[in-house]
């Protein structure tokens, strides 16, 4: 089989998504119509053309805006389901994804709103595609740690629906040594690590992850490559890095996909994965960011097996469903 039905064929798992990230442009209009929200985009083709940003700040300027048509808990459900079945067509068997709190409670949403909606759809996502998931909650980093704390305090009905929390949105300025103390409290509730780190940010922001928030995956990770300790460091952990080549694109991370580190990552020994992070805004899903960083590298069937088999030993997941998962890829790469 050629590379791509290769890549279509590999079972997957997907470590790096924020659901907020995953709104199309078609589904976005229809919740401002059915919320009585007036957006400043007047159709599907001035969304699409909006989504042209030079950096990670731009991008997220119009994502908080998008955001704004999420009211309802039915509005987060159609916002999961549709993700789900979007990445189910990509061959995804297991999602992790990450959802900002922070961005809906800030603008009147409550809590409740979004966790609920958001469970339900992943719920519903496991009976209709077989897709089993965890669900993340992630701090906004540009926000106070006392901001933080008060997020935290909101998840109390639900820790033992969520699998941990993260760090994301301005890396730059915000340094995970800023969310210390909240992520200590996190841990002794029972909750996961995760943090942005290496994006934008340098590869002391990353120590700082593994010291400070001391987390257990690390999100993006690109600069960690700066600095040789440290990569051996995260080599000899094997920490697992859920890396997103064409967000990395289109926020200008790397020039070119044909400069992405992702095979420099796998030859140093980096337990790297391939993700999609904000899909809707990026231009490509799990798929996509397979063939086409596969094409501009010439990955071989090799490296893309042990991305998706790395995909899989870095979730949280049922240890019978991660060995099937695992024995498929293993099976098409001796077939290959």
């Amino acid at each position: 089989m050629n590379r791509t039905d290769f890549i279509k064929a590999l079972p997957k798992a997907e470590l790096h998504l924020h659901i907020e990230g995953s709104l199309e442009p078609e589904l976005m209009m229809q919740l401002a119509a059915r919320n009585n929200i007036e957006l400043p985009f007047k159709s599907v083709e001035d969304i699409r053309a909006a989504y042209e940003f030079q950096n990670l700040q731009e991008f997220l300027d119009i994502y908080y805006q998008g955001m704004s048509v999420l009211q309802t808990k039915q509005d987060f459900h159609d916002l999961t389901m549709a993700y789900l079945k979007r990445v189910h067509e990509d061959n995804c068997r297991h999602v992790e994804i990450f959802f900002d709190p922070q961005g809906h409670t800030e603008r009147g949403v409550a809590f409740e709103e979004a966790i609920e909606g958001i469970l339900n759809g992943l719920a519903e996502g496991e009976e209709a595609f077989g897709i089993t998931s965890h669900l993340i909650l992630s701090f906004l980093r540009h926000l106070s740690e006392e901001d933080a704390f008060k997020t935290l305090e909101q998840a109390e009905p639900y820790l033992n629906r969520l699998l941990g929390v993260g760090l994301d949105s301005s890396e730059l300025g915000h340094p995970p040594s800023k969310f210390e103390r909240v992520f200590a409290a996190a841990r002794a509730k029972g909750l996961k690590s995760f943090a942005h780190g290496g994006e934008e940010g340098p590869p002391e922001y990353v120590r700082e992850c593994l010291d400070l928030l001391k987390i257990d995956r690390l999100d993006h990770g690109n600069r960690s490559l700066e600095d040789d300790a440290l990569t051996k460091r995260l080599a000899d952990e094997a920490m697992t890095l859920t890396v997103c080549p064409l967000s990395n694109l289109k926020l200008c991370v790397v020039d070119d996909l044909k400069n992405h580190p992702i095979r420099t990552m796998l030859q140093k020994g980096l337990k790297a994965t391939l993700n999609s992070d904000d899909p809707s805004y990026f231009g490509g899903y799990l798929n996509d960011n397979y063939i086409q960083t596969a094409e501009a590298l010439d990955l071989s069937t090799e490296e893309l097996g042990t991305l998706a088999l790395n995909s899989f030993s870095g979730a949280y997941m049922d240890e019978a469903l991660r060995e099937k998962y695992s024995a498929e890829i293993r099976q098409l790469m001796t077939q290959s």
